[in-house]
């Protein structure tokens, strides 16, 4: 990580990636409001924020005095959650089809098998809406028989025995199911056994290729980006969460393999948080994602931190997404895997909070610490060192997972 030790930030744009996230990215600035200034009273230092204006991608401006220098953000979110709102839009039946689809998926192809040899939190986060979704469909069809054996028993005791009560029963023990079943949907706020399934499916829906709106989506985020490159800044920085680790290895593959970075512009960083890379990357059609991360992780125009954490069981915590695929070449530069380390950054009292919560801790990489020794994602966003500046010298995880565990490695672009 060569760079001028001397060089500070003054102008920063961050584009955000969220993950599989269906709510209005207005979330994500009330977020970052409320965590920067608790890490700031925490920290030490200033930061403040005022609305972005109408145009373009929905943003807000960040000003902050951190280390004695003052750094004006421009913070935008590349916003795919419609796509991820038709995708969810099935009904209660559509869904159980795309749990059958999703687990035939993983389970033939042998994918499933070797995710576990990774880790086994995000597995079994995996499993989870699978496991719990069965479990609504037994106490929906126990119910509905429950109703109809009732009704069969009440024409019993009145001796009203017909056909036309054996519908009845029918009829009514079908109504309790599915009532059972539309309780369920209608609480996956606090259940996630919908929203989980859903996001699988969408990872698994072909294969492990990017569908054509999604492709689609990433053309114009890589436009966006090849724009700012142009501006008046001392540094790019393109942060990822989640699921949304794939898309940002994908568009920044698009913009620099076509040479859409200007040479002596600002610095170029990639920050993923919490990836799941290997839920697509392992899949038998993922040969683009693939290609990308094999292509990325060779390139001298960037830096790409991966910071996940142990605690996070939604995350393959700690695992070189490049590496763990299968398609690390002899010139791998990145990523620099690193850990947040929560039980050790977070408070006793935070982390025995939070521990159990596992879909809350799977966003802790973009809230506030206790105690922040490397990882503080707002002076990343928001102070005065270039990602390549904050991190150079620092050491990879020395208990990363690198080694190649994937069953299909073959490479090819659409």
């Amino acid at each position: 990580m060569s760079s001028d030790p001397e060089q500070r930030v003054y102008r920063r744009r961050v584009f955000y990636v969220p993950g599989y996230d269906p709510i209005h990215p207005r979330r994500y600035r009330e977020l970052y409001r409320k965590e920067s200034a608790r890490q700031a009273e925490i920290s030490g230092y200033e930061i403040a924020l005022r609305p972005a204006p109408g145009d373009g991608p929905f943003g807000w401006h960040i000003d902050a005095t951190i280390d004695g220098a003052t750094v004006k953000t421009q913070f935008n979110v590349l916003v795919w959650s419609d796509l991820v709102r038709d995708s969810m839009a099935g009904s209660i039946l559509a869904t159980y089809g795309h749990l059958l689809r999703t687990a035939w998926t993983y389970i033939t192809t042998g994918a499933l098998w070797r995710l576990m040899q990774l880790r086994k939190g995000p597995v079994i986060a995996a499993l989870y809406p699978v496991a719990f979704l069965l479990l609504q469909l037994l106490l929906a069809g126990a119910t509905g028989w429950a109703v109809g054996h009732a009704v069969q028993k009440i024409s019993t005791w009145f001796d009203l025995g017909s056909w036309a009560f054996d519908l009845a029963a029918l009829g009514l023990g079908a109504v309790a199911a599915w009532g059972v079943l539309r309780w369920f949907r209608a609480r996956d706020g606090r259940f996630y056994a919908y929203y989980l399934m859903h996001d699988y499916a969408y990872s698994a829906q072909a294969n492990g290729a990017y569908p054509p709106p999604l492709e689609a989506r990433i053309a114009e985020f890589t436009d966006l980006l090849a724009e700012a490159v142009q501006g008046d800044v001392d540094e790019i920085l393109l942060v990822a969460h989640s699921s949304g680790v794939h898309l940002g290895v994908s568009l920044l593959t698009d913009l620099l393999c076509a040479g859409r970075l200007p040479e002596g512009g600002p610095a170029l960083g990639f920050l993923s948080l919490g990836q799941v890379v290997p839920m697509q990357s392992f899949l038998p059609d993922a040969h683009r994602l693939r290609a990308d991360l094999h292509d990325l992780s060779q390139r001298q125009e960037i830096t790409w931190v991966d910071v996940t954490a142990p605690g996070d069981g939604c995350a393959f915590a700690l695992c070189d997404p490049v590496a763990v695929s299968g398609v690390a070449p002899a010139a791998k530069r990145w990523p620099l895997v690193l850990s947040a380390a929560f039980s050790k950054t977070l408070s006793p009292d935070r982390w025995n909070a939070l521990r159990w919560r596992f879909f809350r801790l799977h966003f802790q990489y973009l809230c506030a610490f206790d105690h922040p020794r490397d990882y503080d994602y707002f002076r990343i966003t928001a102070g005065p060192l270039t990602l390549a500046e904050r991190y150079c010298g620092r050491q990879a995880s020395p208990s990363r997972i690198d080694k190649a565990v994937s069953k299909y490695t073959d490479l090819a672009r659409p």
